[in-house]
């Protein structure tokens, strides 16, 4: 590696299967990164508008010449492996890379063959373990003296979880296995929990969100969790729902001949499924942290989605901070990557927002007046829905604020206008709100948020007094996924459209869900703006800044 080198990362490992959708390999994307820093980034979906597309090998010539990045001589290359494998090969066969085989995890990049264009080049593999890992970096700073960092998804390279610790400037391994595999499959290999919600193993991607959102309507059993044990939890029943319907008839009493998601046997099946992934994910960190006697831990992989479970581990006081980036899962591979490989070469990297998706977007400046937040904050306030699409799009699958809808939040009504309505969700999942930090401890029993709430990534319980004034961002449980702005910098549009709209109107939080219709990832460019308000019936578009009637 060349100290002067930019850094391209990829992610774009073949999928093993023709289907038209993602099976094995999911969220392809690439990272440039300069002096340490991240200046080119695409999740490949925003740009194809097809959800957790899988086909960079097929795109990624294309993606570098229209994006002259093709045209940059001086690159590192740095592929991130699979656990199905540890090469690259584009379309046109003109960028390669052969990975070496490895009997073990690296705690290091593996030097590659590689080839690009017209030359034979130097290539490196960061294996999925140590992408994952290195994905905070950018958001979060320099690596805290005496952390543990883990990683926990369905399958990464050599594991589905792996445990590091960082002391005197270096990160080693713990350990790596496949231990906690039964867990992570209650949310993408698990046959009665994907019928519980409704979805085929083309929905792998998108059960876990739908599964969170319905298990809150349920109770945790210690029974069923005993039962559900006995029966492997019914993994397999793929094809053969009966077996489950005659087993609930013999052992329980009762006459299921569906999966009635009203149904208050079914919910508690769903609770319970969480409760065991909440309560033996946090045995196993526990147990990490009473060995190492790490002070901070920084956490990624698929599972750190989990909102219930990342709330309990902030709330059981392990540690004295945790992060998770925005970009937890797959999407933020070739962002680890290439921070880590960055990390080596210059010792640093800078600090990012999480607005990087940048890729085949023009720089704009967003400007609006005082005149247009009193607009915006007036159709707000009048019960009208507000699609934003301000600067670069959102790392992870979070909408932050610039690809983003957006409401008044005290109403049920509204709420559910915009969600099943609008979005075409199921009627058991949460929208979310967003507000400036000083009013979580008027909503809530916090004064100060966790570094989670700037990327929604936990939740809150809403003080009963207060529900009201926010009930269509209340859970059943009570609770709600609270994104916090804490200083202006974070997103200066939404900041201030908030001050506006709390000092007009006394509405101190907005509803803030991902702009998108569904089946389709986050809008990118101003033209699928128009073509999802259009499709969705929204008739007000905010475009940097300025306010747009559809």
């Amino acid at each position: 590696m060349n100290h002067n080198n930019s850094t391209l990362a990829v992610y774009g490992i073949q999928d093993l299967s023709e289907d038209p959708f993602p099976v094995y390999v999911h969220d392809h994307n690439l990272a440039l990164y300069k002096g340490g820093e991240i200046v080119k980034y695409l999740a490949l979906e925003r740009h194809t508008r097809i959800k957790y597309d899988s086909s960079l090998p097929a795109r990624l010539y294309q993606v570098l010449k229209e994006e002259n990045i093709l045209g940059v001589r001086k690159m590192d290359l740095v592929f991130v492996d699979n656990v199905i494998g540890r090469a690259f090969i584009s379309k046109e066969g003109n960028i390669r890379f052969e990975a070496p085989l490895s009997s073990g995890l690296s705690s290091m990049p593996e030097k590659g063959r590689g080839y690009f264009l017209d030359r034979h080049t130097d290539g490196y593999v960061v294996n999925h373990e140590l992408a994952h890992v290195f994905s905070n970096l950018p958001f979060y700073g320099p690596f805290k003296e005496n952390s543990l960092h883990v990683h926990f998804d369905g399958g990464a390279g050599k594991s589905n979880f792996s445990a590091w610790i960082f002391r005197k400037g270096e990160l080693s391994l713990l350990e790596y296995h496949w231990d906690l595999k039964y867990l992570s499959s209650f949310f993408n290999a698990n046959a009665l929990t994907f019928s519980l919600v409704g979805a085929g193993r083309e929905d792998q991607n998108r059960m876990p969100g739908k599964f969170m959102g319905y298990a809150a309507y349920g109770n945790y059993n210690r029974k069923l969790e005993s039962w559900l044990k006995e029966h492997d939890f019914f993994k397999d029943i793929w094809g053969k729902r009966k077996f489950f319907f005659d087993r609930v008839r013999k052992d329980w009493n009762k006459d299921l001949r569906s999966f009635d998601q009203n149904d208050p046997f079914l919910q508690d099946v769903a609770a319970t499924f969480q409760h065991i992934f909440q309560r033996e994910w946090l045995k196993k960190i526990g147990e990490l942290k009473k060995a190492t006697g790490t002070e901070y831990l920084y956490y990624s992989g698929g599972a750190a989605l989990n909102i219930k479970t990342n709330a309990a581990l902030i709330n059981s006081g392990l540690f004295r901070e945790v992060f998770i980036p925005p970009c937890p899962n797959d999407s933020g591979l070739s962002i680890g990557a290439g921070a880590f490989v960055e990390w080596l070469k210059h010792g640093y990297v800078k600090p990012q927002t999480a607005f990087l998706n940048n890729c085949f977007l023009s720089p704009s400046a967003i400007s609006y007046s005082e005149a247009d937040l009193a607009r915006i904050a007036k159709i707000l306030h009048e019960g009208e829905v507000i699609a934003i699409v301000n600067g670069y799009g959102e790392v992870g699958p979070r909408a932050l604020g610039n690809r983003s809808i957006i409401a008044r939040a005290d109403s049920k009504d509204l709420s559910n206008y915009v969600s099943r309505g609008l979005k075409q969700r199921e009627w058991y999942r949460p929208v979310a709100p967003v507000m400036r930090e000083e009013n979580l401890r008027y909503f809530t029993d916090y004064s100060v948020s966790s570094h989670l709430s700037r990327f929604m990534l936990t939740d809150f319980r809403i003080r009963p007094e207060r529900t009201k004034e926010i009930e269509g961002a209340v859970h059943v449980d009570g609770t709600s996924r609270i994104q916090t702005l804490s200083a202006r910098k974070e997103n200066p549009f939404l900041y201030d459209l908030l001050t506006v709209t709390e000092e007009k109107y006394g509405i101190r939080a907005l509803l803030n869900t991902s702009f998108n219709s569904k089946g389709k990832p986050l809008v990118h460019t101003e033209t699928d703006a128009f073509d999802e308000a259009g499709r969705m019936g929204i008739s007000y578009l905010v475009l940097n800044g300025e306010l747009k009637e559809v």
